[in-house]
């Protein structure tokens, strides 16, 4: 959790703004709205898949829809692989461009967003080819978790996100106690 306040901080998306996030879902989910952000959708959802031969993930329906041919992947935090359209992957790499290059931990954090990224393209039957590098970092065999972030999409190696999952479930109390502050 740690982490995500720093990202957040980082790329100037509060905390507050992701509760504003889960509270208008809330409110569109009860109402059968979809959900748009800014003229744009959000991600949301999870989904599981297998990694081929070739190392070639087939990306949900719903995603490749809203990521178009074109987007970018890149090491995420808790050993996931963040992906970002371009016109998101834009306003974060404005963000992290913004950072002191004076700052020692803005520097580290720039160059392991930045070099772990890679632009990727979907085939004609909806799948992209996972780098070796970001399939090595995220701990990925063979089963996935792909799960819709807002604004990015997250994929997971199916170990990783049952480890995840079965750690957070203590911390969700905690979260949940830290937005009853903010007044959620």
């Amino acid at each position: 959790m740690y982490y995500f306040f720093i990202f957040c901080e980082l790329v100037g998306r509060s905390f507050e703004i992701y509760i504003e996030y889960v509270i208008k879902w809330n409110e569109v989910e009860q109402s059968g709205t979809k959900v748009q952000r800014c003229g744009e959708k959000m991600f949301i959802g999870e989904y599981n898949h297998s990694l081929d031969p070739k190392n070639r993930l087939i990306i949900p329906a719903k995603f490749r829809e809203q990521l178009g041919e074109a987007f970018v992947m890149t090491k995420g935090l808790d050993n996931c692989l963040f992906v970002y359209s371009v016109s998101e992957w834009r306003v974060v790499e404005e963000k992290l461009k913004s950072l002191p290059m004076t700052n020692k931990d803005a520097r580290a954090f720039v160059r392991f967003f930045f070099a772990g990224a890679s632009e990727c393209e979907i085939d004609k039957q909806g799948r992209t080819l996972v780098p070796s590098n970001l399939k090595d970092y995220a701990n990925i065999d063979k089963d996935v978790v792909i799960i819709g972030v807002s604004t990015r999409i997250e994929i997971w190696s199916l170990e990783q996100w049952n480890k995840f999952n079965n750690d957070a479930d203590i911390s969700y109390e905690d979260v949940a106690e830290k937005m009853s502050l903010l007044g959620i």
